[in-house]
């Protein structure tokens, strides 16, 4: 499936690729479909980042390797391609190399069909207990416990989760893992607030347009949503010191300024 345009995603037959050195060819088993894809999808970009050819969207996948060492081995992928050469990389923060490739961006084709063909050192194999579209959802839920990292819960704290996506519902599940005491949530949609508390929120509310969280005095707060409501109403949930942490970006290209270097304290 390639994107040439927005709402312009064609079919097309395409000959199978084949891997140059380091690499191997994946027939991908299940892909995820990311709010990143929707907005190429719906506008052609995203930002200042702009459909330049016709792309094969996807970067949430797993498969199963064709050929070479891993042969028939089932793998989650890593859709992020470092350079491995800058000085980012060799601190060993790829994620932040500015010269990253990513699937489905820029030049890069993503897993939306049936073949891909990737550096093999990004294939992770997956355990039996993991299910294929369990491995696409790794990705995603790297986001989520990247965040969670962020935001220092202390065992037995509270947490609002402010958003109920994939990456929100991701992130009730986790502090409840961690031993929250108390988890609360909220959306705008009936069916993720249901969500929410079938994944384990001890609270969830939908968000209707009031200061729902307003007095919440939680210890940590996640916003999910990626827009200015969802920052106002973080900001109500949290006590006085708490801590705040956004995941909407999955992988930043470049730190935004000298202090947000890897391990800088800002």
């Amino acid at each position: 499936m390639r994107l040439h345009g927005a709402g312009d995603l064609r079919r097309a037959a395409e000959p199978r690729p084949v891997p140059g050195d380091g690499m191997s060819l994946v027939r991908v088993t299940a892909v995820g479909i990311c709010g990143s894809d929707l907005h190429w999808f719906s506008h052609g970009g995203i930002g200042d980042a702009q459909l330049r050819r016709p792309i094969v969207p996807g970067h949430e996948f797993a498969g199963v390797v064709e050929g070479g060492p891993l042969h028939g081995r089932r793998v989650a992928v890593d859709p992020a391609i470092p350079c491995t050469h800058c000085e980012r990389c060799r601190e060993g923060h790829g994620n932040l190399c500015p010269q990253v490739r990513f699937a489905g961006h820029g030049e890069v084709d993503g897993a939306l069909q049936e073949w891909i063909a990737w550096p093999t050192e990004l294939l992770q194999l997956l355990p039996d207990g993991l299910s294929d579209a369990d491995g696409a959802m790794l990705e995603p839920l790297g986001v989520a416990i990247h965040a969670f990292d962020l935001g220092h819960l202390r065992l037995g704290g509270s947490v609002a989760v402010v958003g109920c996506g994939p990456i929100g519902l991701l992130l009730v599940q986790l502090a409840q893992v961690a031993g929250a005491a108390r988890v609360l949530a909220v959306d705008r949609l009936e069916h993720r607030v249901a969500a929410a508390r079938r994944y384990g929120a001890d609270e969830a509310v939908l968000d209707t347009g009031e200061d729902v969280l307003d007095g919440a005095d939680t210890d940590v707060v996640f916003e999910v949503a990626g827009n200015d409501d969802a920052v106002r109403t973080s900001v109500r949930a949290a006590r006085p010191g708490a801590g705040s942490c956004s995941s909407g970006s999955r992988t930043r290209t470049r730190p935004r300024s000298p202090r947000e270097r890897p391990g800088a304290r800002v």
